[in-house]
């Protein structure tokens, strides 16, 4: 059974960087042919793709955030990472990571984690 665990500060200040981490148990983000992602969900508002890191290290990322997004893995602790710079109140969400298979002919999510509440006020 795969589990993702985020973690990371809950409140973050405008301007600052925000920084949360996605620990994997059950698997290792380096198996053939998962991609790691970061997905939000602002409140009253539907999920985001943010971006993901796939299991040989590629990243990809969400066109309207790829400026001040930046996506990285620990191999040795089984972890992936995001930063979020220059935030603002709008960056305010439930942020999840979560597991994708990619069949060839289509993909889905997996697995998720149980999200996490970030909140930026000054």
């Amino acid at each position: 059974q795969v589990q993702l665990q985020e973690s990371g500060p809950g409140l973050v200040k405008p301007s600052q960087t925000l920084s949360l981490t996605c620990t994997v148990s059950g698997g290792s983000i380096t198996t053939s042919y998962y991609y790691w992602s970061w997905i939000r969900q602002p409140p009253g508002k539907g999920l985001e793709w943010m971006g993901a890191i796939a299991y040989d290290g590629s990243t990809y990322y969400s066109p309207s955030l790829k400026s001040h997004t930046s996506i990285s893995r620990d191999t040795s602790k089984n972890q992936f990472s995001l930063q979020l710079s220059s935030v603002t109140p709008e960056d305010t969400a439930v942020y999840y990571c979560a597991r994708e298979v990619d069949y060839g002919l289509g993909s889905t999510y997996d697995y998720w984690g149980q999200g996490t509440q970030v909140t930026v006020s000054s």
